[in-house]
């Protein structure tokens, strides 16, 4: 069931911008409320403990910036494990789409839970910057971007649907990130094909220094070239992802290695199935959502209790290989680390004459990161159709919560996607890295790119 629903007048999508929280309001940050939002206490029961900072510093044995991470709970043992023998007992605090794994795999899928860490962590001056947004931003006409925020969170204290989705677009992850990782295409007898890709991203919305007068519209660049297989290898991407996106729309080029040429790719966006993710996702499933929010009426339906993937360092080991990891129907539940999380449970519903081939989306939002940890896809039959899982953990080196694996399941086709592998990589994502100028993500750095 449902905590804490919100009265119906918060459930509407807004038409029209919605002020910001009263200083009062915002003056619960970093007192009752984490300095992100969340709620500091622990819960009733005690299942889940009190925030108490998180994660600020790496653990021994880390080897620093752009190293894979050291897992600061390698001693930890799993409390219970739910499979489909004990499901009814854990129900109340699963999602749709997870209940639904256990029934296309009822023999395999597992969800091994340990103790809850409430480990999620922000530089200070992200946490100055969201206190300092909570009474200042606002949101755009329709809700299809804000104004008034910079470098924090922009909604702490939500108030709409449309908000807390901002909320994840618009999260911390460091100001200039690169990262060379794989993808798998995962076929319903655990064969995969591996699509290794350099990627680049510099958050505008994250300059140190920077205001929200300076963003002109930009939330961040990305760049990315494909260095493995052969017969992908030197193409490339550059995306300019602007704020609003109906009234600017996002920017994207794509290089295409065999015509040796630069093209406009408009298409990058919305529905657009992925053909690199083998046709497994949709544009704006990537993250677990992004891009504009302005095909969907929103609602904010409350907090649950969900088990949800947590603390997951194990899965990005070096220690653990790819084929020990990738499992038909899905990832080796050996590997994978759930605990017991307050989430937000954010419903988007398809409005009346949009275009989107799934027609509604149900998000789950960390508390104390506003990160996506699941989200179940309907199609428009009302069908629930995909499921997508983000194996969430704290980069330290930062500090901020990201996931380790974006997991993206096909229940129709018994297939999956994963996302972001490296733990056969020589290190993983880097952040310490001169922030170069947005004059980097150009299109002569993206044909420089895929001619080199």
């Amino acid at each position: 069931m449902l905590k804490g629903i919100f009265a119906a007048g918060l459930l509407v999508c807004l038409s029209n911008a919605m002020a910001a929280v009263s200083p009062q309001e915002a003056g619960k940050l970093g007192v009752s409320l984490t300095p992100l939002g969340g709620e500091k206490a622990a819960n009733a029961a005690g299942t889940i403990p009190a925030w108490s900072g998180g994660i600020t510093q790496p653990p021994a044995g880390y080897a620093g910036a752009g190293q894979h991470h050291v897992d600061p709970f390698a001693d930890d043992k799993p409390l219970f494990t739910i499979t489909q023998a004990n499901l009814e007992q854990y129900k109340g605090n699963l999602t749709a789409g997870q209940i639904a794994l256990f029934k296309a795999y009822p023999d395999s899928f597992q969800i091994p839970v340990y103790p809850s860490r409430r480990t999620a962590s922000a530089p200070q001056w992200v946490y100055d910057n969201t206190r300092k947004n909570a009474s200042e931003a606002t949101l755009l006409k329709d809700g299809n971007g804000f104004s008034g925020a910079y470098g924090g969170i922009p909604f702490p204290i939500a108030q709409s649907g449309v908000e807390a989705l901002w909320n994840h677009i618009a999260r911390y992850r460091g100001t200039y990130a690169v990262r060379q990782s794989s993808d798998a295409s995962v076929q319903r007898n655990g064969s995969y094909g591996l699509v290794t890709v350099r990627q680049e991203a510099l958050f505008n919305y994250y300059q140190p220094g920077g205001s929200a007068a300076d963003l002109d519209n930009l939330l961040f660049y990305y760049m990315a070239e494909t260095k493995s297989p052969a017969r992908l290898a030197g193409g490339a991407l550059l995306v300019h992802e602007t704020l609003d996106q109906v009234t600017q729309a996002r920017q994207a080029w794509a290089y295409a290695a065999g015509q040796r040429r630069v093209r406009r790719a408009p298409n990058v966006a919305y529905d657009t199935p992925l053909g690199t993710a083998d046709n497994l996702m949709t544009a704006d499933d990537k993250d677990m959502f992004n891009g504009s929010p302005d095909r969907y009426d929103w609602q904010l339906l409350g907090k649950r209790e969900i088990y949800i993937p947590y603390n997951n360092y194990l899965l990005s080991s070096p220690q653990v290989k790819y084929e020990q990891l990738i499992k038909p129907g899905h990832l080796n539940p050996q590997y994978t680390r759930y605990e017991l999380h307050r989430v937000w449970v954010v419903e988007g519903k398809l409005k009346a004459g949009a275009r989107h081939v799934y027609g509604k989306r149900t998000l789950y939002l960390d508390e104390d990161s506003w990160q996506a940890a699941a989200v179940d896809q309907y199609d428009s039959r009302g069908e629930l159709w995909r499921v997508s899982l983000a194996y969430l953990k704290n980069y330290y080196e930062l500090p901020t919560t990201w996931s380790a694996l974006d997991v993206f399941h096909d229940l129709q086709s018994g297939r999956y996607y994963v996302q972001n592998l490296d733990n056969e990589e020589r290190g993983t994502s880097d952040f310490s890295q001169p922030t170069p100028q947005a004059s980097h993500f150009s299109v002569a750095t993206l044909r420089r790119l895929g001619t080199r």
